[in-house]
């Protein structure tokens, strides 16, 4: 039997597992490496965030990235190139922070690498009937476990789609295992690019699980920020606090058919992109508004979409905690009017619960690919957006 089966058969047949989970979300601020300790599977998972560092992206990369990212027309070339390349790269930094950290690649029994999304398409978006639903991740697995010497999964979102899913949100699959808890309903919030959120019931029903991108997380945020005042994002929320929100534009920027598509959906800076405000701006006669009132506008556009959505599968008689995780939840802008806008609920970041709210995407990557090696029984239900499979392809070191 090849070395890398036997050791996979093996790892599978553990009751622990060392696994780094790797997130690179739309921001492109940098790699997020996890590495976790994680014991059993499915409803029984306990994980252990041993270590967690982001590692910022040189502009020179994130430039070379965003030549092709959310867009239509690009050189093909670059495309093919990027793929090994940032697989190469995401190599680098683990085994840099590997060896931050005092611990062997030898000693690491998994990776699980999330890659970088450059093009989300759900037919939501491209409305072509002949075609399903869509993604692209690049950051080739083979060339992380070669680089690393590391058994490595990648490539999660092509399963959720081949069985009657969009790609996203995955977040379901570990928010359910790990942050579950009898008696408590609780709903799971992301921040990121885009905003997600996972309802997890109190009663522990899996079939109940629900989850779904709300639209904008930070994606727009940091897109003027970069554009109106050279920031990455607006740290703090410094810059939308100094502004005054325009109700004109706020209207037209919530008129998108997307808002009022059923749920589960999810959706991408394909769609909330530059040109999405710019238009919403010369429909609103909103051209000459300043910087700072922008990006007031943009961030209780964020907040007001993602309380909507989360209202609308709140049940009147019942009590409700949101935990946050994500960029996003470091802007007291966005998440005060998130609470505004919802006063029923108590919030609290995911550190409340043991996971880091900035690690926790890279955390339940690496709780995927557990479940992939190791479990895969727990069943959803088969509904629309939560299917009921393991995900990623493996790649082996030789």
């Amino acid at each position: 039997m090849n070395k890398n089966l036997k050791r996979l058969a093996e790892l599978a047949g553990r009751d622990k597992r060392i696994i780094i989970g790797l997130m690179s979300g739309t921001s492109l601020d940098g790699l997020d490496v996890a590495l976790c300790r994680i014991q059993g599977h499915g409803a029984q998972t306990e994980v252990t965030l041993s270590h967690f560092d982001t590692v910022s992206y040189a502009d020179d990369f994130k430039a070379e990235i965003r030549k092709v990212f959310a867009k239509k027309e690009i050189d093909f070339q670059h495309l093919c190139l990027l793929n090994p390349w940032i697989g190469q790269t995401h190599g680098r930094m683990i085994l840099d922070c590997l060896k931050q950290w005092n611990i062997r690649p030898d000693e690491v029994d998994l990776i699980a690498s999330h890659g970088q999304t450059v093009f989300h398409a759900p037919k939501i978006l491209h409305r072509l009937d002949k075609f399903p639903n869509a993604t692209l991740q690049i950051g080739d697995g083979d060339h992380i476990a070669v680089t690393t010497g590391i058994i490595t999964l990648s490539d999660f979102r092509q399963k959720h789609i081949a069985a009657g899913g969009e790609g996203a949100p995955l977040a379901v699959y570990g928010d359910y295992f790990i942050f579950s808890k009898r008696g408590e309903n609780r709903i799971m919030l992301n921040m990121g690019g885009i905003a997600n959120f996972t309802y997890l019931p109190g009663s522990l029903d899996a079939s109940q699980v629900f989850t779904t991108d709300t639209g904008p997380g930070n994606t727009l945020i940091d897109a003027f920020a970069r554009r109106f005042f050279d920031r990455p994002y607006d740290a703090g929320g410094q810059i939308a606090a100094s502004g005054k929100v325009n109700a004109d534009l706020l209207r037209i920027l919530k008129k998108d058919a997307f808002f009022t598509a059923p749920m589960p959906k999810t959706t991408g800076p394909e769609l909330f992109s530059l040109d999405y405000v710019r238009n919403a701006q010369q429909r609103s006669g909103t051209t000459s508004l300043t910087g700072e009132d922008l990006m007031a506008t943009l961030t209780h556009f964020s907040a007001e979409t993602i309380a909507e959505a989360i209202r609308s599968v709140l049940k009147p008689e019942e009590t409700y905690h949101v935990y946050l995780s994500g960029g996003g939840m470091h802007n007291p802008v966005l998440t005060g009017a998130i609470r505004e806008l919802l006063p029923d609920c108590s919030f609290a970041p995911t550190d409340d619960l043991g996971i880091s709210g900035d690690a926790k995407e890279a955390v339940l990557f690496a709780v995927l690919a557990n479940e992939t090696v190791a479990g895969g029984k727990t069943s959803f239900g088969g509904r629309r957006g939560v299917p009921t499979v393991t995900m990623g392809k493996i790649s082996l070191p030789s």
